[in-house]
């Protein structure tokens, strides 16, 4: 069935004038033909949730999918196990578990494997969780668990919130972790706990999320453990996005980072032929009349992240964020906040080789969209021409332009530069989310919420093979 463009074509011949060959680019792009792939149900375990958390979630080999079994109800703070299951039958192991796990912590959750190792990571919340400090967003740390070693938790980010501050230590919570298609850095959002408190005893809005990296290779020793609120980390880490509690009007200046991806395997090609390390993110701004907008940003990422910048320490003050190392470089590709539909959604995701960027924005009809960018800089290309929002982000395949999204309630895909998308999953009542493409690019993974016959819900992972 190919789906009418009538509609949206009416409208783009309406409101913009379009030459022929662009106005029939659109038309075509506007439609889709159904492809169904084979779908198949991986786990069927109704006692619990399998929550894929839109990341890398498979094993190096593909063999393995890696997820938490948070409820909705008690989120990641009241879960306390990190599970993995066999793609092809459906075999379940527990990577990791804690057994005394409450409603208010430690708490695990959102696992993402390694490109290059049998090696996972994922959320901790802090082993002093009570009802009085409970699992909280500056209150959690990232751990590595390899395969071969289940239960065995590696600290992957030191914590230090006692003054002398430890270069190369945090002060609070990181989220989200991404591991870099080498395996040597693991990107991931932050908040930080002195932020949070100052926020706490002035009323100023201090406790806003940032992003960090961390770097193999270099363990960081913190030696008072402060009621286990402070720990050593295997990997040395460092906040790279700066933020400001009230951003200048009309400036570049941001009180937010967030939807955050590593820019290609290896990162960008600069003018000159070399590639540059960088992450992508979703940077909340201030338009010229004191509105809150989201744009799309990047930050070149050094080699050397123990540098110390021009902004001061590492480690940060009481007073102030730690600050990013030497050589980092934080610009804005997007300028939405003047358009009439302003503002950039999602975790913005990098093709394989680093050329484009994709993020959800709204066409000049206020319907949600997939648009592309350059990392250098340029003019967003418009992907999609759906008479409908976009559901959820970007995945792309791991070697070609091809991205994939869930819209309609199906996923669809879309090869960069042709017209035709692919609809590859019938819609149904439960959308697809939480989409992670294999390795190889033969398979994808996602998340449906399904009922049995006693209607008890839960989060299954289904696959479909290409």
């Amino acid at each position: 069935m190919i789906y009418s463009s009538k509609k949206i074509s009416r409208g783009y011949a309406r409101s913009v004038k379009l030459s022929i060959p662009l106005f029939l680019s659109l038309v075509l792009a506007a439609c889709g033909r159904d492809k169904f792939k084979d779908e198949r149900q991986l786990t069927t375990d109704f006692s619990q949730n399998h929550d894929l958390d839109n990341n890398d979630n498979f094993s190096p080999d593909d063999q393995w999918l890696v997820y938490d079994t948070r409820t909705e109800e008690g989120g990641i703070g009241a879960n306390g196990k990190i599970e993995k299951v066999d793609v092809v039958t459906g075999e379940t192991i527990v990577l990791y578990g804690l057994e005394n796990n409450t409603s208010f912590g430690p708490g695990v959750g959102a696992a993402s494997y390694s490109h290059t190792e049998n090696q996972v990571v994922f959320i901790h919340g802090l082993l002093n969780a009570s009802a009085d400090y409970p699992y909280q967003q500056w209150r959690r740390s990232g751990v590595l668990v390899a395969d071969d070693a289940p239960g065995v938790p590696i600290p992957m980010d030191a914590r230090d919130i006692s003054y002398p501050f430890t270069s190369g230590a945090l002060r609070g919570g990181t989220h989200r972790h991404e591991w870099s298609g080498d395996g040597q850095w693991i990107g991931f959002t932050y908040n930080d706990a002195l932020m949070k408190e100052r926020e706490d005893s002035t009323g100023v809005n201090y406790n806003l999320r940032t992003i960090g990296v961390s770097k193999k290779g270099r363990r960081v020793i913190v030696n008072d453990t402060l009621n286990e609120e402070n720990f050593s980390g295997e990997w040395f880490s460092a906040l790279v996005v700066k933020v400001e509690p009230n951003p200048k009007n009309g400036s570049d200046e941001i009180s937010r980072a967030e939807g955050d991806s590593w820019v290609g395997i290896a990162g960008y090609k600069k003018d000159d032929g070399s590639k540059q390390r960088a992450r992508a993110f979703i940077g909340t701004v201030t338009d010229k009349r004191g509105k809150e907008v989201k744009e799309v940003f990047i930050v070149d990422i050094p080699g050397c992240i123990s540098c110390v910048g021009k902004d001061g320490a590492l480690e940060g003050t009481k007073t102030s964020f730690p600050s990013p190392p030497a050589d980092t470089f934080q610009r804005r590709l997007t300028h939405t906040a003047e358009s009439e539909f302003s503002g950039c959604e999602g975790v913005v995701r990098s093709a394989h080789d680093g050329s484009l960027l994709a993020f959800l924005a709204f066409d000049a009809h206020n319907i949600k969209q997939v648009f592309t960018i350059p990392p250098t800089g340029g003019t967003p290309v418009q992907q999609t021409f759906h008479a409908t929002d976009v559901q959820s982000g970007v995945r792309w395949h791991p070697n070609e332009h091809r991205i994939c999204y869930v819209w309609n309630n199906a996923i669809v895909s879309r090869k960069i530069g042709e017209g035709e998308f692919e609809i590859w999953t019938k819609p149904s009542q439960e959308p697809p989310m939480n989409l992670v493409w294999s390795h190889d690019g033969s398979k994808i993974a996602y998340n449906r919420t399904v009922k049995n016959g006693e209607g008890r819900a839960a989060k299954q992972i289904f696959i479909i093979d290409l």
